[in-house]
């Protein structure tokens, strides 16, 4: 499991930036969820990689 955590605000972000923030149910900065380490959310951390804070 990967628990990925926002840690910058997405105001002053890309649309699509904010789509894939939206797709892992991130809205509010410190806000955590736990995913599936798999290739799919693996892509999506890092197209927002300066926004987020990961740990495994």
């Amino acid at each position: 499991m990967i628990k990925v955590k926002l840690v910058r605000s997405r105001i002053g972000s890309l649309p699509k930036q904010r789509a894939v923030l939206d797709a892992l149910g991130l809205k509010k900065i410190r806000q955590e969820k736990q995913f599936k380490d798999n290739a799919a959310v693996r892509g999506m951390i890092a197209k927002v990689s300066h926004m987020v804070e990961v740990t495994e």
